[in-house]
């Protein structure tokens, strides 16, 4: 018996704001504070928006953002908000 497996990428399923709201809260709660984790995720939303045209209006290069949203990524908060932003989602803080 042979299984077969196929590349799962969750940008293939980010097709509205909810839902990348929701991916994106659920790897955050889920990540237990892994940057890279929570970099990676915001990633997937990038890609699933387009990278390159997310790169343009935020300001920043394709390159280096792929770099900064990749698990070994560390972007800077300032990264974080201008692709959140351009995304159409907003962070907030609530209590633990």
């Amino acid at each position: 018996m042979t299984i077969e497996l196929s590349h799962y990428d969750p940008a293939d399923f980010l097709d509205s704001p909810e839902t990348m709201a929701a991916y994106l809260n659920a790897t955050i709660e889920d990540s237990e504070g892994d940057v890279g984790a929570i970099a990676n995720a915001l990633g997937a939303i990038a890609r699933a928006k387009g990278m390159t045209g997310i790169a343009e209006e935020a300001g920043l290069g394709r390159q280096s953002l792929y770099k900064a949203l990749s698990p070994e990524g560390n972007p800077t908060l300032e990264t974080v908000y201008k692709v959140a932003r351009v995304l159409g989602l907003r962070l907030s803080v609530e209590a633990a």
